[in-house]
C-alpha cells in the first residue's frame, strides 16, 4: 500500500516539476502577456506626446491667424481710414506724394483714385468728426492736423502690434521645426513596427499596412506647416514725424490743397 502511495506522490511530483512542459508553457503565456501589456503602454505613451503636442501648436497657430486678422482690422481702423482722409483732404495724387515725402512713407497704401475722388466715400469717412476754426482756411487746416496727429498715434500702435505677430509667428515655427525634430513621424512608425514583432516586414500586425517609403510619405503628409509671416501679410507702415517736425512744410502742402480746390468748407463734409 506504502509503495502505491510513494508511487502516486513520485507521479504527481513529476507533473508539477519546474521541467513540466506545462509550466514551461505557462511562464511563456506570462512573458508574452508582460511584454504585450508593455508594448501597448509604449504605444499608447508615444501617441500620447505626439498628439498631445502637434494639438497645443495647432491650436497656437489657430490663435495666431486670429490675431492676424484682427491686425489687419486695426490697421484699416486707426491707420487705413485716417490716411484717405488725408488723401481726400490734399485731392490730388501730386500733392499726395509729395506728403509721402514729407513724412517718409514708402508705400502707397490705401491710395485709390476711386476713394479719393468719390463724393459718397467723403460723406462716410467725415461725417461725425469735429471740425473747429474761425475762418474756412483755418478749419481745413485744424482737420487736417487733427487727423494727422491722430493718424501718428495709430501707426504707432500697429506697429507695435505688427512687431509682435513677428516674434509671435517665429515663436511658433520654431515650435513646429522642434516637433518635427523630436517627434519624426517615419522613425516612430519604424520603431512601433519593430515593438510590434513584426521588424520591417515581419508578421506583427502592423506588417503589409506601411513601408518605410510609405512612413515618409506619411510623415511629410502629416508635417503641421509653419505659420506665414506677419510682414508678408501685413504691410509695415513706418512711423510718422512728430508735427512739430514738418508743420511747417505741411501747412505749405496744405494751403495749396485748399487753394486749389476752391476753398472748401469742410464743415460740409461733417454733416
Amino acid at each position: 500500500m506504502s509503495r502505491q502511495t510513494g508511487e502516486r506522490s513520485s507521479s504527481s511530483g513529476s507533473f508539477l516539476s519546474p521541467q513540466s512542459p506545462f509550466i514551461e508553457a505557462h511562464d511563456e503565456y506570462g512573458m508574452h502577456d508582460m511584454e504585450g501589456m508593455l508594448a501597448l503602454e509604449i504605444k499608447k505613451e508615444m501617441a500620447d506626446r505626439y498628439f498631445g503636442s502637434r494639438k497645443r501648436i495647432e491650436e497656437y497657430s489657430q490663435e495666431y491667424n486670429q490675431h492676424l486678422r484682427e491686425a489687419y482690422r486695426q490697421m484699416e481702423d486707426e491707420v487705413g481710414f485716417d490716411l484717405i482722409r488725408l488723401y481726400v483732404l490734399l485731392g490730388r495724387e501730386s500733392l499726395i506724394l509729395d506728403f509721402f515725402r514729407l513724412t517718409g512713407m514708402r508705400d502707397q497704401v490705401f491710395l485709390d483714385s476711386y476713394l479719393i475722388g468719390s463724393p459718397t466715400i467723403r460723406k462716410r469717412l467725415f461725417k461725425g468728426l469735429f471740425v473747429h476754426g474761425l475762418t474756412r482756411r483755418s478749419r481745413f487746416h485744424h482737420l487736417f492736423f487733427d487727423i494727422y496727429e491722430r493718424l501718428c498715434r495709430g501707426v504707432a500702435t500697429y506697429g507695435a502690434t505688427l512687431k509682435r505677430l513677428v516674434e509671435e509667428g517665429k515663436a511658433i515655427a520654431e515650435e513646429v521645426e522642434q516637433f518635427h525634430r523630436t517627434n519624426d513621424l517615419g522613425t516612430m512608425m519604424g520603431f512601433l513596427r519593430r515593438l510590434d514583432g513584426g521588424g520591417t516586414h515581419g508578421d506583427g500586425v502592423m506588417r503589409g499596412h506601411l513601408s518605410p517609403q510609405q512612413d515618409n510619405a506619411l510623415a511629410e503628409k502629416m508635417r503641421i506647416p509653419v505659420p506665414v509671416a506677419a510682414e508678408t501679410q501685413l504691410p509695415a507702415i513706418p512711423s510718422l514725424p512728430e508735427v512739430r517736425m514738418c508743420k511747417a512744410k505741411l501747412r505749405e502742402l496744405v494751403d495749396t490743397a485748399f487753394d486749389i480746390q476752391g476753398k472748401p468748407e469742410v464743415g460740409d463734409y461733417v454733416r
